[in-house]
């Protein structure tokens, strides 16, 4: 959470006082507001809201129909989430290399594409953009669909476009440790009427029962309950007027901290896929060896880790997935299906060897957007340090 404040307290006043706290009415229409605010900036005609940004990915996957019998290429370093929403609409998540841009390796991607492939989730990891124009060609070559994973990546873009809005469905976190945050929350945004109407439904159990029921050409299907509520709509809406300032000041920050210290003996940057699109949130050092790495972690003043170390964000670390538990019943478990036996499940944890590689080597500093010229040349200063102790 960057900013946060009186603005947002008068939005949750106002929705209180108005006792129009359920997403579907007659008076505040906070949620639907935000849709529609939202799918302006990010350029998408569809957008709905949703309780966090897995419900968002599973949604997503149910618009394009992903199911048993399908594969989904996801990269080996990610928030499980998106393993974990792969498997919850039935289908098999086959964990693919990223590169040293911390981003899906588009060429690991086409080398993992199998007849049972549905889709591709690029995940826009720690605000920096997956290589879109490689991951969108290979797509169309295999005619598979693409979810863009941007819950860490809220508003931000690639080659003037903004993230979510490049694939088929993007998909959107406003949990307490994004961008712009109501605590939790999620969004999917999409083009594609039929995506959205499918995600719609599953979205809201109750569907049947809403006004716009009669105007879906999708017949309605049992779905769950993932809706948002007015108190989250009021504060996004709020958020979201804060987002592209939160942004530039990011970039800013990150721009002059990068600046400063390019060219400083025993520094590399991770590579991006595009500087000028992605958030600005972290900076990214890519060291000569584990063991360099960790001494850079662990010098005076970094106050950061190796990636390697998350606990959450590689895939050796996901135990349900690993070990192959993905339902609370085994009739419910994809990788017990019939229709699975044959899909790409062999998992191990040596399995993406250049993502280890890569990730033992890799300290990322965050950054802030209300920091001062004071605490960014103290930040340079000691990394700097850490640098040439190396």
């Amino acid at each position: 959470m960057y900013r946060i404040g009186d603005e947002e307290v008068r939005a949750v006043e106002r929705v209180i006082k108005s006792r129009q706290l359920f997403r579907f009415n007659e008076g505040t229409k906070e949620v639907a507001n935000f849709e529609k605010e939202l799918s302006e900036k990010i350029g998408t005609e569809f957008c709905l809201t949703l309780t966090g940004g897995t419900g968002a990915l599973i949604s997503a996957l149910v618009g394009i129909g992903a199911g048993p019998g399908d594969e989904v290429i996801i990269p080996a370093y990610t928030f499980m989430a998106t393993a974990l929403a792969v498997v919850a609409v039935g289908a098999i998540p086959v964990i693919t290399e990223i590169n040293d841009s911390l981003t899906i390796d588009p060429d690991d991607v086409e080398k993992k594409i199998s007849k049972y492939t549905k889709a591709i989730i690029p995940v826009h990891m720690l605000g920096l953009p997956s290589d879109m124009s490689k991951i969108m060609e290979v797509a169309k070559k295999y005619n598979i669909k693409v979810i863009e994973d941007c819950c860490q990546a809220d508003g931000g873009s690639y080659k003037g476009k903004r993230l979510g809005s490049i694939g088929d469905v993007g998909a959107f976190s406003f949990n307490y440790f994004k961008i712009m945050t109501a605590g939790e929350g999620g969004a999917l945004v999409t083009d594609d009427e039929i995506f959205y109407e499918r995600a719609l439904i599953y979205h809201d159990g109750g569907t049947a029962f809403r006004p716009h029921a009669g105007g879906l050409k999708t017949p309605i299907f049992a779905g769950a309950q993932l809706r948002s509520n007015e108190i989250s709509g009021a504060i996004l809406r709020e958020q979201l007027k804060k987002l592209d300032n939160i942004l530039s000041d990011l970039r800013k920050v990150k721009k002059s901290f990068m600046s400063s210290i390019e060219g400083q003996k025993n520094i590399k940057f991770i590579r991006s896929n595009d500087i000028e699109g992605d958030c600005g949130s972290n900076v990214g050092f890519l060291l000569e060896s584990e063991a360099a790495a960790r001494k850079f972690a662990a010098s005076k003043g970094i106050n950061a880790g190796v990636l390697i170390d998350s606990k959450k964000h590689v895939y050796f670390d996901w135990d349900p997935i690993m070990n192959k538990r993905g339902s609370h019943h085994p009739v419910l478990d994809p990788f017990k299906l019939l229709q699975n036996k044959d899909l790409n499940m062999n998992y191990s944890k040596d399995m993406c060897p250049n993502t280890l590689d890569i990730l033992s080597r890799t300290v990322i500093v965050g950054m802030n957007p209300d920091w001062t010229e004071a605490d960014i040349i103290a930040k340079v200063e000691a990394c700097k340090k850490a640098a040439m102790e190396l």
